[in-house]
């Protein structure tokens, strides 16, 4: 704070009565009036005093840099000595020795339990202090210890990548209103899969059980694949897919075991509906003469047929499958227990041909002019995928011509194109490559 002009003169007062007593006023009168103390004037004390408030605000403003410095450090020195308990833990995590995976075979007692390692061989092993021995159960997979063996760790059951991926996340957005023609099939479907899963009351109050299986027969492009869309649309079950082709596994009992976890995931997640489409790749007829990979193929399809009629009853889980081939199905599949309605999907008639060309040109900008009782009287044969190309390739006539509105002539040219194309490729043999 700066120093008052009476602050100074009380202080050059005190100076001059601390001064030598021998002078006389007169020496005061000789010029020494504007002196206070060791020939240091008022104006230079001043300044000497604002020069150490300037300097005593720097430090302050110091003081708080370096206690905001002090701060920060103290903070990221916490922030690293987290990093750094974290990267130990990691470290001693990547150093702790691999486990080995094993199954519970049987539970002796003193604690004591025998596994069958992944290796090969059976143990008997004492299991860990932390371990319920109650939660172990004959079949249970268990973690041990690499070098004591050890059981380290109850696991939960193991599913194939196959079986877990084969649940449907997101809905299709085929509803029963995008499909032509097939009101009978649809009806059908709804009675077998969908009633017995919302209103399984009503079959009770009959006294009867539900149909386990629904079987779509079909020629290929008659909307098989496309009603099982419509099921896993308008229905509020977990829904499985899965292609037949697909459980064909090369090593013995692969193929067993993946129809074995796939039901037994249904059965967890029921009310579901598991969708086989193309059964017939594990599910043709047994023959006497076969060979090793026709065998695996054979004990994957007993596996399905004990799971669709076996010991464990099917409760909460409908079975929809497709095929366009039922001629070569096992008579075993195709008895009543297994699918007990086969449905048959026929190529559209005339009505149904016309119901289709409706569906596909719902979203179309088209000529008013057109009528669809011609287009459908000019597919004779076709399929319901036909049609659907149909519609494509007029849009594509009419985007070549450089117009907005599909006429009539797009579509008979499609039509052409379509129809003589398949039948060139049912006509001619395929192209064999070695």
């Amino acid at each position: 704070m700066i120093l008052a002009k009476k602050d100074v003169s009380d202080l050059k007062m005190d100076v001059d009565e601390d001064s030598d007593g021998g002078a006389t006023p007169e020496d005061s009168k000789s010029g020494k009036e504007d002196e206070i103390y060791g020939g240091v004037t008022e104006e230079e004390l001043i300044e000497r005093i604002e020069i150490l408030q300037a300097d005593n605000i720097r430090l302050l403003e110091e003081k708080r840099r370096l206690e905001n410095e002090k701060h920060f450090i103290e903070t990221d020195n916490l922030r690293l000595q987290r990093e750094v308990q974290r990267l130990r833990g990691e470290l001693a995590r990547l150093k702790r020795p691999p486990l080995i995976i094993g199954i519970v075979k049987d539970i002796l007692s003193n604690d004591r339990v025998v596994v069958k390692s992944t290796t090969g061989p059976d143990f008997v092993v004492s299991v860990a202090d932390h371990i319920d021995v109650d939660k172990l159960m004959m079949g249970s997979r268990v973690s041990l210890n690499k070098q004591s063996l050890t059981i380290m760790d109850v696991l939960p059951p193991a599913v194939d990548p196959i079986v877990s991926g084969a649940e449907v996340i997101e809905r299709p957005t085929v509803s029963y209103d995008d499909i032509g023609g097939l009101k009978e099939q649809i009806r059908e479907v709804r009675e077998s899969v969908e009633l017995p899963l919302v209103r399984p009351d009503l079959y009770e109050g009959v006294g009867i059980d539900p149909p386990k299986g629904v079987l779509m027969v079909g020629p290929p492009g008659t909307g098989k694949t496309l009603l099982a869309k419509a099921v896993a649309h308008e229905t509020h079950a977990t829904f499985i897919r899965l292609v037949g082709s697909e459980l064909v596994q090369k090593y013995i009992g692969e193929g067993a075991r993946l129809v074995r976890e796939l039901f037994e995931m249904a059965r967890e997640k029921a009310p579901a509906v598991v969708f086989i489409d193309e059964i017939d790749a594990i599910g043709a007829k047994r023959l006497d003469v076969a060979t090793s990979g026709d065998r695996e193929v054979q004990r994957t399809l007993m596996q399905l047929l004990a799971e669709m009629d076996g010991f464990e009853p099917l409760s909460g889980v409908r079975l929809i499958a497709a095929t366009n081939r039922p001629d070569i199905l096992d008579d075993a599949l195709l008895r009543p227990g297994r699918f007990d309605r086969i449905i048959e999907i026929p190529l559209p008639d005339l009505a149904a041909r016309k119901e289709i060309f409706k569906i596909h040109t719902r979203n179309m900008n088209m000529v008013k002019s057109l009528k669809f009782d011609e287009l459908a009287a000019k597919t004779e044969g076709a399929t319901g995928a036909d049609i659907k190309s149909i519609c494509t390739e007029a849009g594509m006539f009419a985007i070549r011509d450089n117009r907005r509105r599909v006429m009539k002539k797009d579509f008979m040219a499609a039509i052409k194109k379509v129809l003589e194309e398949k039948e060139e490729g049912e006509s001619e043999p395929g192209v064999m490559f070695a």
